[in-house]
C-alpha cells in the first residue's frame, strides 16, 4: 500500500462521512430537520414558528419541491412538514413517514401563515435557526455549515446543547480533508480494500440507479433524461448524461426516493456516481474496477468542493461531473497523468456555471458539466491538456483546483448575492 494507514482510515472516514442517504433537495430537507427537532425540543405542537436562512439555503429552497408533500415548492412548505410529522431522529430522510392527512395539514397551516421567513444576512453560507413557539414556551434549534451540523439548541431562553464553531470556516464540522490530493487519491482508488467500501459503495449504486430508472420510465420537470435519449441516441455517452440528467429530474420535481449524496447535495452524489455505474454496465468492465473508479471519483469531487464550501454560487455538477470524468479514464485504463489532465480539461472549460438554486434546470446544467467531462476525457486520453497559465490553470492538477476553490470561494460572493437577489425580485 502506497498510503500509511492513519491516512487509509481518514479516507474511509471521508467516504462514509460524504456518502449519506438523503430523500429530496438537501436544503430544504435540512429545513424540514431543523423544524423537527425544534419540535421535539419544544415537546409540543407549536402555535408559530420562525425560520431564519442564510441566502443560499433560501436560493436552493424557493423554487424545488419538498418530497411527499403533493408537489409542495419551497422554505414554508419544508419547514411546516418537518413541524406536522418529521422525524428528526431520521436526519436527512427526516420527511420519510409523511402522509396525505400531513400533507393537508401542512397546506393549511401554510394558508394561516403560521410560518414566517427571515434572511440571514451577510453570514454562512449554509446557516438555519428555527425558533418553535408555544405560549409561553420557545425552542430553538442552530444548524451551520452542513446540513445536519446542529450548534446549538435552546429551551426556553436555556442553552441544553453547544458546539463550538468557526463562523467562516465552513469544514469545521467536517473529519480533516487536508490529507486529500489526487496523487494519494489514485493510490487509495487503485489499493483500497474493497471490503472496506463496498457496502457504502452499493448504496450509491443501488439509491441513484434507482431514482435515475425512475426520471427515465416517469414525467418530472423538463424530462432532460428523456429528451437526451430521443433526439441524442442512444450511444454509451449519451446514456451516461440522460441516466444521471434523468435522476435529476425527478429529484428536483419532489420524487421521494432517496440518493446516496456526494459534499452534501444529492444531484452531486448523482453526477459523481451515475456515469460511472451506466459506463462499467454499458462497457461490460467488471465490478470490482467500477468500484475503484467510484472511489476515485466521489474523492476527487470532496477534495474539489473541500475550497469552495458545500453552498456557494459555483454550480456543484462541474465537481461532480470532473470526479465522475476521472472515473470514466480510470475506467479506460487511464494513467495518473492521464487522470489529472482530465480534471484540468474539465476545470478549464466550465468553471464558473452558475447556481441559481436547486429547480428542474439542475438537470440540463448535469447535462452541459458531463458533456464538458466526456470532452476532457477524450483529451486526456490523447495525452492533450490545456496549458499552464491558459486561464486558470497551474502549473499543477493541485494549484489548479486551488484556484477553482478561490474561485468559487471568493471569487464569486458578489455573485451569489446578484443571484439572490435576482430571484427574490429585489
Amino acid at each position: 500500500m502506497s498510503i500509511d494507514r492513519d491516512k487509509y482510515k481518514m479516507y474511509i472516514s471521508i467516504l462514509k462521512e460524504e456518502l449519506l442517504p438523503a430523500t429530496g433537495c438537501t436544503e430544504p430537507i435540512a429545513i424540514a430537520y431543523a423544524s423537527a427537532k425544534a419540535c421535539e425540543v419544544l415537546g409540543d405542537f407549536p402555535e408559530k414558528i420562525v425560520v431564519k436562512c442564510s441566502g443560499n439555503i433560501i436560493k436552493n429552497a424557493k423554487s424545488v419541491v419538498v418530497p411527499n408533500t403533493g408537489n409542495l415548492k419551497g422554505i414554508k412548505a419544508a419547514a411546516l412538514a418537518g413541524v406536522v410529522s418529521g422525524d428528526a431522529s431520521r436526519e436527512m430522510q427526516v420527511l420519510e413517514a409523511l402522509r396525505p392527512l400531513d400533507i393537508d395539514k401542512v397546506k393549511e397551516l401554510m394558508d394561516d401563515n403560521m410560518c414566517d421567513v427571515e434572511i440571514i444576512e451577510n453570514d454562512a453560507n449554509l446557516h438555519i435557526i428555527v425558533k418553535a413557539i408555544n405560549e409561553e414556551h420557545e425552542a430553538i434549534v442552530e444548524i451551520i455549515h452542513t446540513h445536519t451540523n446542529i450548534s446549538k439548541i435552546e429551551k426556553d431562553g436555556q442553552v441544553i446543547f453547544e458546539k463550538e464553531y468557526e463562523r467562516d470556516d465552513f469544514n469545521a464540522p467536517l473529519s480533516d480533508r487536508s490529507v486529500l490530493n489526487v496523487k494519494d487519491i489514485y493510490e487509495f482508488a487503485n489499493t483500497v480494500d474493497i471490503d472496506d467500501i463496498q457496502e457504502l459503495l452499493d448504496r450509491q449504486i443501488e439509491y441513484n440507479l434507482n431514482i435515475a430508472m425512475e426520471g427515465l420510465n416517469s414525467n418530472y420537470g423538463a424530462n432532460i433524461g428523456k429528451i437526451l435519449l430521443k433526439f441524442y441516441g442512444d450511444d454509451v455517452f449519451t446514456k451516461v448524461k440522460a441516466y444521471t440528467s434523468a435522476g435529476s429530474d425527478a429529484r428536483m420535481s419532489g420524487c421521494s426516493m432517496p440518493v446516496v449524496t456526494n459534499s452534501g447535495s444529492g444531484n452531486q452524489g448523482m453526477t459523481t456516481s451515475l456515469p460511472i455505474i451506466i459506463y462499467a454496465q454499458e462497457k461490460g468492465i467488471q465490478k470490482e474496477k467500477m468500484y475503484r473508479a467510484l472511489v476515485l471519483a466521489n474523492l476527487i469531487s470532496i477534495h474539489q468542493k473541500t475550497g469552495i464550501g458545500r453552498l456557494s454560487a459555483y454550480c456543484g455538477a462541474v465537481s461532480a461531473a470532473c470526479g465522475s470524468g476521472t472515473g470514466i479514464t480510470y475506467l479506460e485504463d487511464g494513467t495518473l497523468d492521464q487522470i489529472e489532465k482530465t480534471i484540468t480539461n474539465t476545470l478549464a472549460n466550465v468553471s464558473g456555471i452558475v447556481c441559481d438554486g436547486a429547480k428542474a434546470s439542475c438537470a440540463a446544467k448535469i447535462a452541459s458539466s458531463l458533456d464538458a467531462a466526456i470532452m476532457a476525457h477524450f483529451l486526456a486520453m490523447s495525452n492533450i491538456a490545456f496549458d499552464v497559465d491558459s486561464g486558470i490553470v497551474k502549473e499543477t492538477v493541485e494549484d489548479t483546483i486551488s484556484a477553482v476553490g478561490r474561485l468559487g470561494r471568493n471569487g464569486m460572493k458578489e455573485t451569489d448575492i446578484e443571484v439572490l437577489k435576482i430571484m427574490l425580485n429585489k
